[in-house]
């Protein structure tokens, strides 16, 4: 069977889109055998997964996202590929600059063009409160500055919800391509995260600049994430280092995103949105 596909990315973030608002969305376990056998570099299409775009999931959107990992595991939200799913609707028709994307996890996304290829995202609420974050034996109240032992090392962690669950740990150097192999993996899988858990490793350049390494939950090493750039930002607001209402640029290793934290605890994420290629693959 042939299938139709676009590659985009996002900050080096990049997935494989399938529209299925036409001809209908595969089973989970369809899905999660194509993200696995799509994503694979070099042998394949290549990315850090699949996204689905399906029919909206209420009346007024204007369509829904299906995140599947490299790994094949559901995702339930990604702020790059949000950005690139309004980015695709916008060439394939519908041209507005507001577009309203539901996700069944995540609930509804409203994004906004700000300019060719760069989308703002609104991200909701982010949590840092234990009772609504998915861990194990890491105290009550809010989850910042959790000692975690993990491959042998002794980290300080801060547990930040954007819609998925991230880990973020500050550091003076951000970790080499080894350590955060070695620390990201351990980290994603440590049995206080049962559901695992995305990380960041994260250095403060200045109150509104953040340099960060992504370990993806699913996917592993990427160039970009865009919930993790928003949990950094909202990581380092709650502790005072980044102020709110004030743009904050985080730099990762695929380009850089920049994130607002709203006084009531919500978040933007604007950043660039790209098609690299279409093409037909035999599945």
């Amino acid at each position: 069977m042939k299938l139709h596909f676009t590659k985009m990315q996002a900050a080096g973030n990049d997935y494989v889109y399938l529209d299925c608002r036409a001809g209908g969305l595969p089973t989970r376990k369809e899905a999660a055998a194509l993200a696995v056998r799509l994503s694979r570099r070099r042998f394949s299409v290549g990315g850090d997964g699949i996204i689905l775009i399906g029919p909206p999931l209420l009346a007024d959107g204007d369509a829904a996202m299906y995140i599947y990992n490299a790994d094949g595991s559901e995702g339930a939200m990604c702020g790059n590929g949000v950005r690139c799913v309004a980015e695709y609707l916008y060439t394939h028709g519908v041209r507005r600059g507001c577009i309203q994307i539901d996700t069944p996890q995540a609930g509804r996304k409203t994004l906004h063009r700000v300019a060719p290829q760069v989308w703002q995202a609104g991200m909701g609420h982010f949590t840092a409160r234990a009772e609504m974050f998915p861990a194990v034996g890491l105290g009550r109240g809010l989850l910042l500055g959790c000692p975690l032992m993990a491959a042998g090392k002794s980290f300080t962690v801060d547990c930040i919800h954007v819609g998925n669950p991230h880990c973020v740990v500050s550091c003076e150097t951000l970790p080499t391509a080894a350590q955060l192999a070695v620390w990201g993996a351990a980290i994603e899988k440590h049995p206080a995260f049962p559901a695992g858990v995305n990380v960041e490793f994260v250095r403060v350049v200045s109150p509104g600049c953040l340099q960060a390494s992504v370990w993806e939950r699913g996917s592993g090493a990427t160039l970009a994430c865009g919930t993790g750039a928003c949990a950094a930002a909202a990581a380092m607001a709650l502790r005072g280092v980044c102020k709110r209402g004030t743009p904050i640029a985080v730099q990762l290793p695929g380009g850089t995103l920049t994130v607002g934290v709203g006084e009531d605890d919500t978040l933007t994420l604007t950043g660039p949105a790209e098609t690299v290629f279409e093409g037909v693959v035999e599945v």
